[in-house]
């Protein structure tokens, strides 16, 4: 198997779940019980808690931990807007956006909050200066992704967060796709997102980390948990194994980058003898993510005639519905055809020369008999 999808979901590191395993058979009481068992699986979900401020530098923060990123992001956006409307109803987002972040917000829209879409400069790029036209008195809430996850635009975090330092808006930044991957300065963040699957974690488990400041009506109502934020069981296990994924993934990140790069560059490299495959993915992505349309065949026959190989990649993020063309490619591109002839490779650390060679080799192949068909 040559599995090129680790944006949409990473294998689990033995070690992670080594941790749940342990923690689930040696921690069996709730942590939300009064008695010994309780405590010590409280005090177990602090020191992870702890873990995971430390390695990324938020110390100052709180986690509330939740049961995927598309949870997280939901309680963020629907939680602020319905906490501060009395201070307006007005919401920026960008064009690269996972679906969950849209469908928070189709959803305000039928109560009545208005969103405003920042333009972006040919590579995807926000446009800073279009962002600081379209500020308003009564903007909320400012919501971008640090990293596409179709393409891999890396968007400028931090650059973004010094226009909106002395804005009443709060800034909020979906990491699913740039934790473990790339190093981005957080300390200019309201709410931050991202999920343990995406770091060779367990599926079930992400956070939303915010200013302690920050009030969030809850998705959730009811029960004790690890904040007021989310009712409901504390998962200790999940936690704890979430803190030794994030551990890990952070571990040799400057090498893992460089190593991924690499892999990126000789099959872009590669690609370039086929006439009509072109590369969407630009000089401002990530490595992890290449972003390539074969035009004249469709996306997801060429998905489906590399998986007759064992081989897996993806055509648009795996969370989005099932429209015919990628709206971020066309949103990047303005070509139709390159939209709908979109296919995603996604790379890991963990990726192998030979997987790329085998890759490459039954694309040819494809790529060939599906033209003459």
């Amino acid at each position: 198997m040559v599995y090129l999808d680790y944006s949409a979901t990473t294998p689990v590191n033995s070690e992670v779940l080594s941790t749940y395993n342990e923690v689930t058979n040696k921690f069996i009481g709730n942590a939300n019980s009064l008695h010994k068992l309780g405590i010590n699986a409280n005090k177990l979900i602090a020191s992870a808690t702890e873990q995971i401020k430390e390695l990324l530098h938020i110390e100052n923060k709180e986690i509330i931990y939740t049961s995927s990123s598309s949870e997280a992001i939901n309680l963020a956006i629907k939680g602020i807007a319905s906490k501060y409307q009395n201070r307006g109803k007005h919401i920026i987002t960008t064009h690269f956006e996972h679906s969950s972040v849209y469908g928070a917000l189709n959803y305000l829209q039928t109560l009545g909050y208005e969103i405003s879409y920042v333009q972006s400069d040919q590579n995807g790029l926000i446009d800073l200066n279009n962002l600081k036209e379209i500020i308003r008195e009564d903007t909320i809430l400012v919501v971008v992704n640090a990293i596409n996850s179709e393409i891999g635009i890396k968007q400028p975090v931090e650059e973004i967060g010094n226009i909106l330092k002395d804005n009443k808006a709060f800034y909020m930044v979906d990491l699913t796709q740039s934790i473990g991957k790339v190093n981005i300065n957080l300390d200019k963040i309201d709410l931050g997102v991202f999920s343990a699957h995406k770091i060779y974690g367990l599926k079930g488990i992400a956070c939303l980390f915010k200013n302690k400041n920050i009030l969030l009506e809850p998705l959730i109502h009811g029960g004790k948990s690890t904040t007021i934020y989310r009712s409901g069981t504390p998962n200790h296990p999940l936690i704890a194994a979430f803190a030794k994924s994030l551990r890990l993934a952070l571990t040799d990140l400057d090498y893992k980058y460089t190593y991924v790069k690499k892999l990126n560059d000789y099959i872009k490299e590669n690609l370039q003898q086929f006439v009509d495959v072109y590369i969407n993915s630009n000089d401002y992505c990530i490595p992890h993510i290449l972003n390539i349309s074969v035009v004249g065949i469709k996306a997801e026959t060429m998905m489906h005639a590399l998986e007759e190989e064992d081989i897996y990649v993806s055509t648009k993020s795996a969370c989005s519905d099932n429209e015919s063309k990628s709206e971020s490619v066309y949103c990047l591109t303005n070509d139709e055809n390159r939209a709908k002839s979109s296919i995603r490779i996604s790379l890991s650390s963990l990726t192998t020369k030979e997987e790329i060679d085998k890759f490459l080799e039954v694309f040819a192949e494809k790529y060939h008999k599906l033209k003459m068909d």
